[in-house]
């Protein structure tokens, strides 16, 4: 493809000038942005085709780059639009504020949060600060050290708090997940700090957070405060679902001497959709990010042995949200994934 980093652009940024304008002038603009990040990204998954699998030769990709500049900075731009609009200072009425608590919500809980993510894997430091002042707009700085330090390196094991174990729902999930990696994360931290001599990060994520709550209440008083950490909340409660779906039950076997197998592709679920896997910068690709964490996004591969989820991300977290039905359709495709592997892994 000539523009590999195009259908990127239109489908991430789309809902960005709808949220503009509808923070301002309420109206169909909002719920036409909500619409876009839910009901129409499911549509356009069925009726897409899967997307390439192969990925684009790999490359330095300065667009790549420049994309996610562009959304990490629009995000920004969003936030006290966001929180003026729920807020009610912006003139919405009750239902239009509603609609903007959505649209925003949607929007950075799966735009903003799979483009930080993509940010804080990239080397260079301007890149790197930028998606970590996304997670700590959101109040989840933290994550910027409990993904890179704890996800990756203890991926699908116990020791990674953001993994779920076959049979725990979302709900059991969330706060677990947000807890470990914060107090987790914060000691990994402090051991490199005393290492190197410096200050842990930690000031930065909790200060920076700090420092986003006490400026919206500020300007925007209470109501204002409430409605950013009403986004906030929503916001980290969708990254969590990500983590939650992209690696369920995908356990690491562990070894006689009390280690864990190594990580391979079978250890993360995956989505081949078109529509949602530009929307949110190849975050469905989650096997070969892991293998690859320094591969940018319009690279990444989905070869054909890897985990797929039976619908697309977002369609998949409406379906965690109700265990019953989750463990009825995620339970007997865990065991499925880990038997074949143990059956290869005997034969190989």
């Amino acid at each position: 493809m000539r523009f590999p980093v195009l259908p990127f652009a239109l489908a991430s940024f789309a809902p960005v000038p709808l949220l503009a304008y509808g923070g301002f002038e309420g109206g169909a603009a909002l719920w036409v942005a909500v619409i876009y990040t839910s009901f129409f990204a499911f549509v356009m998954d069925q009726i897409l085709p899967a997307t390439n699998r192969d990925g684009t030769e790999t490359g330095d990709f300065p667009a790549a780059n420049t994309l996610s500049v562009v959304l990490a900075i629009s995000h920004l731009a969003l936030m006290p639009l966001a929180v003026m609009s729920v807020a009610g200072l912006t003139g919405l009425g009750g239902g239009e504020r509603v609609a903007a608590f959505f649209g925003f919500g949607l929007y950075f809980g799966q735009v903003s949060n799979s483009n930080a993510h993509e940010l804080i894997h990239r080397g260079d430091k301007i890149l790197f600060s930028l998606g970590k002042w996304v997670y700590i707009s959101m109040l989840y700085g933290h994550h910027t050290t409990a993904h890179r330090l704890l996800h990756h390196v203890h991926v699908s094991t116990p020791l990674d708090p953001n993994f779920p174990p076959k049979g725990r729902s979302f709900y059991r999930y969330f706060l677990r997940g947000w807890v470990g990696s914060f107090t987790r994360g914060y000691r990994v931290e402090q051991q490199r700090a005393a290492r190197a001599g410096r200050v842990t990060p930690y000031v930065e994520y909790v200060g920076g957070g700090l420092a986003f709550l006490l400026a919206f209440g500020v300007a925007f008083g209470w109501g204002g405060m409430a409605a950013y950490l009403g986004l906030c909340f929503y916001a980290q409660s969708q990254l969590a679902m990500v983590d939650y779906l992209q690696h369920y039950g995908l356990a690491r076997q562990k070894l006689p001497d009390g280690s864990y197998e190594p990580q391979a592709s079978h250890h993360s679920w995956n989505s081949p959709h078109w529509f949602s896997s530009h929307m949110m910068v190849n975050a469905a690709r989650h096997s070969d990010h892991h293998a690859n964490p320094n591969r940018i996004y319009p690279a990444l591969r989905l070869p054909q042995h890897h985990p797929v989820l039976p619908y697309s991300l977002p369609a998949m977290g409406i379906v965690a949200l109700l265990p019953a039905l989750w463990f009825k359709l995620m339970d007997k495709r865990v065991d499925k994934v880990l038997s074949s592997a143990r059956e290869m892994a005997i034969k190989g």
